[in-house]
């Protein structure tokens, strides 16, 4: 039997938590996890250190609560989602009916990484949705962008608030097309350059031979090898599934490589494409779901010109 708000749902119970101050936050996630414990489900706090010391101070001592390690889950969302999930079946396996958890993304990935993150929070609906998961995305309004916070709640169905209730987000979208037709992508500032190669119809070697060649030692070999690999894989989607001519274009920064593959087509139906396992019946859904696996970033953008997949390799963080 599922407790608290989620008591009799199926699947993932997602809420955002938009707070304004300390006490704020506290007022929301000290009930929640308190709750948690006291009817014996897990509870778990996957905060940065200011806002995990913050819980971990309001906390009575020996509250029986989970503070998650920081490390390199939220490096990319396809590690972030193979890490919980494998979370949540552990506690599953150990009999748990309800798992409670609180998180937050770290304020580098809400700047110019976001779309990939944003992708991430609408497909954890679907990605999660096998596990009794109760979980709350803390972000806070103080600091995070307003495109961020309109992204948030198209991707999240309700909002936890301080008084305890739990309210739908009225402009909840599922599913999550407008991350990928309705925003422009972001321009990484080495893209107003002339770019140092520019291919038409190449194949998957010339493309592969062309980003060696690019690589000015700025990058561990094994960061070339993964960018050559999703460049091939993608180039290879293009030339089967997308309208010719397929267009590919490199830049070549002092920390990063950034490779564009254009092509006329519509691009992949599904929306979650490259975040969850690749379906085999997927056009080019193995080649995105490497791609995602193996890049610093990837950024996806339709519009009436056709398809296009940005990969980057290295730092991806760039002034927005």
């Amino acid at each position: 039997m599922r407790t608290g708000a989620a008591a009799g749902h199926v699947g993932y119970y997602h809420e955002a938590l938009l707070y304004d101050s300390d006490e704020h936050l506290l007022a929301v996630v000290l009930p929640f996890l308190l709750g948690g414990v006291e009817a014996g489900e897990p509870a778990v706090v996957g905060f940065g250190g200011r806002n995990a010391d913050l819980v971990r101070r309001a906390l009575p001592a020996g509250a029986g609560v989970t503070f998650l390690p920081g490390g390199d889950v939220y490096a990319r969302p396809t590690a972030a989602i193979r890490s919980y999930r494998k979370l949540l079946a552990s506690y599953v396996a150990d009999g748990a009916r309800q798992i409670r958890i609180v998180g937050e993304l770290p304020p580098v990935v809400l700047g110019a990484t976001w779309d990939w993150w944003a992708r991430y929070e609408s497909a954890i609906n679907h990605a999660y949705d096998d596990f009794p998961l109760w979980s709350m995305c803390a972000y806070d309004t103080r600091t995070t962008p307003n495109p961020v916070l309109a992204d948030v709640t198209r991707t999240h169905p309700r909002v936890a608030l301080p008084d305890g209730s739990h309210a739908p987000t009225d402009d909840y979208t599922e599913p999550p097309t407008y991350l990928a037709e309705q925003r422009l992508m972001l321009p990484d500032p080495v893209q107003r350059t002339a770019p140092a190669v520019e291919l038409v119809d190449p194949t998957p070697a010339e493309a592969r031979d062309a980003v060696r060649a690019a690589h000015r030692g700025q990058l561990p070999a094994d960061d070339v090898d993964d960018l050559v690999v999703s460049v091939s894989e993608v180039v290879s989607n293009a030339l089967r599934h997308g309208v010719p001519p397929v267009r590919v274009r490199l830049w070549s920064a002092t920390d990063r490589m950034v490779v564009t593959v254009h092509d006329r087509g519509p691009g992949p139906t599904d929306p979650y494409t490259g975040l969850l396992p690749a379906d085999n019946g997927a056009a080019g859904g193995l080649g995105l779901w490497i791609s995602h696996q193996s890049c610093d970033h990837v950024a996806l953008h339709r519009d009436a010109d056709g398809f296009t997949i940005r990969l980057t390799a290295g730092n991806p963080h760039f002034p927005v």
